[in-house]
Protein backbone atom coordinates (compact mmCIF):
# COMPACT_ATOMS: atom_id res chain seq x y z
CA UNK A 1 0.00 0.00 0.00
CA UNK A 2 2.86 2.34 0.84
CA UNK A 3 4.52 1.70 -2.53
CA UNK A 4 1.20 2.45 -4.27
CA UNK A 5 0.98 5.78 -2.42
CA UNK A 6 4.51 6.61 -3.51
CA UNK A 7 3.62 5.87 -7.14
CA UNK A 8 0.54 8.11 -6.94
CA UNK A 9 2.62 10.91 -5.40
CA UNK A 10 5.29 10.57 -8.10
CA UNK A 11 2.68 10.66 -10.88
CA UNK A 12 0.97 13.70 -9.32
CA UNK A 13 4.28 15.56 -8.97
CA UNK A 14 5.39 14.63 -12.49
CA UNK A 15 2.15 15.53 -14.25
CA UNK A 16 1.53 18.50 -11.95
CA UNK A 17 4.90 20.02 -12.84
CA UNK A 18 4.23 19.44 -16.54
CA UNK A 19 0.73 20.93 -16.42
CA UNK A 20 1.85 23.98 -14.44
CA UNK A 21 4.88 24.56 -16.69
CA UNK A 22 2.61 25.10 -19.67
CA UNK A 23 0.90 27.97 -17.83
CA UNK A 24 3.76 29.56 -15.89
CA UNK A 25 7.10 27.77 -16.02
CA UNK A 26 9.01 30.15 -13.78
CA UNK A 27 6.42 30.05 -11.00
CA UNK A 28 6.49 26.25 -11.16
CA UNK A 29 10.28 26.04 -10.88
CA UNK A 30 10.39 28.70 -8.15
CA UNK A 31 7.67 27.13 -5.99
CA UNK A 32 9.16 23.63 -6.23
CA UNK A 33 12.63 25.03 -5.52
CA UNK A 34 11.47 27.01 -2.48
CA UNK A 35 9.61 24.02 -1.07
CA UNK A 36 12.71 21.88 -1.52
CA UNK A 37 15.10 24.47 -0.07
CA UNK A 38 12.94 25.02 3.03
CA UNK A 39 12.52 21.31 3.70
CA UNK A 40 8.79 21.28 3.01
CA UNK A 41 9.31 18.91 0.09
CA UNK A 42 11.82 16.16 -0.54
CA UNK A 43 12.57 16.68 -4.20
CA UNK A 44 13.44 13.67 -6.38
CA UNK A 45 17.17 13.40 -6.97
CA UNK A 46 16.91 14.67 -10.54
CA UNK A 47 15.01 17.77 -9.41
CA UNK A 48 17.17 18.70 -6.42
CA UNK A 49 18.90 21.29 -8.58
CA UNK A 50 15.71 23.38 -8.43
CA UNK A 51 16.51 24.27 -4.81
CA UNK A 52 19.97 25.58 -5.71
CA UNK A 53 20.21 29.31 -4.81
CA UNK A 54 21.28 30.24 -8.36
CA UNK A 55 18.24 28.50 -9.84
CA UNK A 56 15.98 30.09 -7.22
CA UNK A 57 17.25 33.59 -7.98
CA UNK A 58 16.96 33.04 -11.74
CA UNK A 59 13.44 31.54 -11.61
CA UNK A 60 12.30 34.16 -9.08
CA UNK A 61 13.57 37.00 -11.24
CA UNK A 62 11.98 35.57 -14.39
CA UNK A 63 8.70 35.05 -12.56
CA UNK A 64 8.71 38.75 -11.65
CA UNK A 65 9.33 39.65 -15.31
CA UNK A 66 6.56 37.32 -16.46
CA UNK A 67 4.21 38.64 -13.77
CA UNK A 68 4.17 42.05 -15.46
CA UNK A 69 4.59 40.89 -19.08
CA UNK A 70 1.68 38.48 -18.67
CA UNK A 71 -0.63 41.26 -17.54
CA UNK A 72 0.09 43.62 -20.44
CA UNK A 73 -2.30 43.10 -23.39
CA UNK A 74 -0.37 42.30 -26.55
CA UNK A 75 2.91 41.76 -24.72
CA UNK A 76 1.50 38.60 -23.15
CA UNK A 77 0.75 37.13 -26.59
CA UNK A 78 4.30 37.77 -27.78
CA UNK A 79 5.62 36.36 -24.51
CA UNK A 80 3.53 33.20 -24.94
CA UNK A 81 4.70 32.79 -28.54
CA UNK A 82 8.36 32.90 -27.51
CA UNK A 83 7.76 30.55 -24.60
CA UNK A 84 6.28 27.88 -26.84
CA UNK A 85 9.90 26.85 -27.37
CA UNK A 86 10.75 27.05 -23.65
CA UNK A 87 7.78 25.78 -21.65
CA UNK A 88 7.22 22.52 -23.54
CA UNK A 89 10.84 21.22 -23.38
CA UNK A 90 11.05 22.32 -19.74
CA UNK A 91 7.79 20.50 -18.98
CA UNK A 92 9.24 17.34 -20.51
CA UNK A 93 12.37 17.60 -18.34
CA UNK A 94 10.45 18.31 -15.14
CA UNK A 95 8.01 15.45 -15.74
CA UNK A 96 10.82 13.01 -16.50
CA UNK A 97 12.96 14.29 -13.63
CA UNK A 98 10.19 13.73 -11.10
CA UNK A 99 10.32 9.96 -11.71
CA UNK A 100 13.79 9.60 -13.21
CA UNK A 101 15.32 8.00 -10.11
CA UNK A 102 12.65 5.28 -10.13
CA UNK A 103 13.05 3.77 -13.59
CA UNK A 104 14.57 5.12 -16.85
CA UNK A 105 11.71 3.74 -18.96
CA UNK A 106 9.22 5.33 -16.58
CA UNK A 107 11.07 8.62 -16.96
CA UNK A 108 10.79 8.39 -20.75
CA UNK A 109 7.06 7.64 -20.54
CA UNK A 110 6.59 10.51 -18.07
CA UNK A 111 8.49 12.84 -20.40
CA UNK A 112 6.30 11.91 -23.37
CA UNK A 113 3.05 12.31 -21.42
CA UNK A 114 4.32 15.42 -19.65
CA UNK A 115 5.31 17.04 -22.93
CA UNK A 116 1.82 16.50 -24.34
CA UNK A 117 0.24 17.86 -21.17
CA UNK A 118 2.52 20.91 -21.13
CA UNK A 119 1.71 21.59 -24.77
CA UNK A 120 -2.02 21.29 -24.06
CA UNK A 121 -2.00 23.68 -21.10
CA UNK A 122 0.27 26.13 -22.95
CA UNK A 123 -1.89 26.19 -26.08
CA UNK A 124 -5.05 26.57 -24.02
CA UNK A 125 -3.55 29.49 -22.11
CA UNK A 126 -1.96 31.27 -25.07
CA UNK A 127 -4.98 30.77 -27.35
CA UNK A 128 -7.51 31.97 -24.80
CA UNK A 129 -5.34 34.98 -23.92
CA UNK A 130 -5.10 35.93 -27.60
CA UNK A 131 -8.90 35.99 -27.79
CA UNK A 132 -9.18 37.88 -24.50
CA UNK A 133 -6.86 40.55 -25.90
CA UNK A 134 -9.51 41.44 -28.48
CA UNK A 135 -11.40 43.09 -25.63
CA UNK A 136 -10.62 46.82 -25.46
CA UNK A 137 -10.43 46.92 -21.65
CA UNK A 138 -7.43 45.43 -19.79
CA UNK A 139 -9.28 44.11 -16.75
CA UNK A 140 -10.22 40.73 -18.24
CA UNK A 141 -6.56 40.23 -19.13
CA UNK A 142 -5.44 41.04 -15.57
CA UNK A 143 -8.07 38.77 -14.03
CA UNK A 144 -7.11 35.88 -16.32
CA UNK A 145 -3.42 36.31 -15.49
CA UNK A 146 -3.99 36.42 -11.72
CA UNK A 147 -6.23 33.35 -11.88
CA UNK A 148 -3.52 31.51 -13.82
CA UNK A 149 -0.91 32.38 -11.17
CA UNK A 150 -3.22 31.20 -8.40
CA UNK A 151 -4.05 28.01 -10.31
CA UNK A 152 -0.37 27.15 -10.82
CA UNK A 153 0.69 27.70 -7.21
CA UNK A 154 -2.47 26.15 -5.77
CA UNK A 155 -2.32 23.22 -8.21
CA UNK A 156 1.25 22.37 -7.24
CA UNK A 157 0.39 22.47 -3.53
CA UNK A 158 -2.66 20.24 -4.08
CA UNK A 159 -0.56 17.81 -6.15
CA UNK A 160 1.90 17.52 -3.27
CA UNK A 161 -0.56 17.30 -0.38
CA UNK A 162 -3.53 15.56 -2.00
CA UNK A 163 -2.32 13.77 -5.13
CA UNK A 164 -5.54 11.81 -5.67
CA UNK A 165 -7.60 15.01 -5.68
CA UNK A 166 -5.12 16.64 -8.05
CA UNK A 167 -5.21 13.70 -10.49
CA UNK A 168 -9.01 13.91 -10.49
CA UNK A 169 -8.75 17.62 -11.23
CA UNK A 170 -6.17 16.93 -13.94
CA UNK A 171 -8.47 14.41 -15.62
CA UNK A 172 -11.18 17.06 -15.75
CA UNK A 173 -8.71 19.59 -17.13
CA UNK A 174 -7.67 17.21 -19.92
CA UNK A 175 -11.33 16.74 -20.85
CA UNK A 176 -11.68 20.55 -20.85
CA UNK A 177 -8.67 20.88 -23.17
CA UNK A 178 -10.13 18.36 -25.62
CA UNK A 179 -13.41 20.29 -25.65
CA UNK A 180 -11.98 23.81 -25.57
CA UNK A 181 -9.00 23.77 -27.94
CA UNK A 182 -11.06 23.30 -31.14
CA UNK A 183 -13.28 26.22 -30.10
CA UNK A 184 -10.25 28.39 -29.36
CA UNK A 185 -8.76 27.45 -32.73
CA UNK A 186 -11.97 28.41 -34.54
CA UNK A 187 -12.03 31.70 -32.66
CA UNK A 188 -8.42 32.45 -33.62
CA UNK A 189 -9.13 31.65 -37.30
CA UNK A 190 -12.13 34.00 -37.25
CA UNK A 191 -10.00 36.70 -35.63
CA UNK A 192 -7.28 36.45 -38.28
CA UNK A 193 -9.91 36.31 -41.03
CA UNK A 194 -11.34 39.61 -39.77
CA UNK A 195 -7.87 41.15 -39.64
CA UNK A 196 -7.14 39.94 -43.16
CA UNK A 197 -10.43 41.27 -44.53
CA UNK A 198 -9.79 44.61 -42.82
CA UNK A 199 -6.43 45.07 -44.56
CA UNK A 200 -7.73 43.75 -47.87
CA UNK A 201 -10.48 46.34 -48.16
CA UNK A 202 -10.15 48.44 -51.29
CA UNK A 203 -9.60 52.09 -50.77
CA UNK A 204 -12.48 54.20 -52.10
CA UNK A 205 -11.76 55.65 -55.52
CA UNK A 206 -11.56 59.39 -55.76
CA UNK A 207 -13.81 61.06 -58.32
CA UNK A 208 -11.70 63.38 -60.56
Amino acid sequence: MESFDQIIKAIALSMGAAWASGINLYATVFVLGILGATGNLVLPQNLEILSDPVVLWASGFMYCVEFFADKTPGVDTGWDAIHTFIRIPAGVMLAAGAVGDVNPSLALAAGILGGGLTAGSHLTKSGSRLLINTSPEPFSNWIASVLEDVAVIGGILVALHNPVLFLAFLTGFICLIVWLLPKIWRGIKMLFAKIKSFFNKEEPRQIP
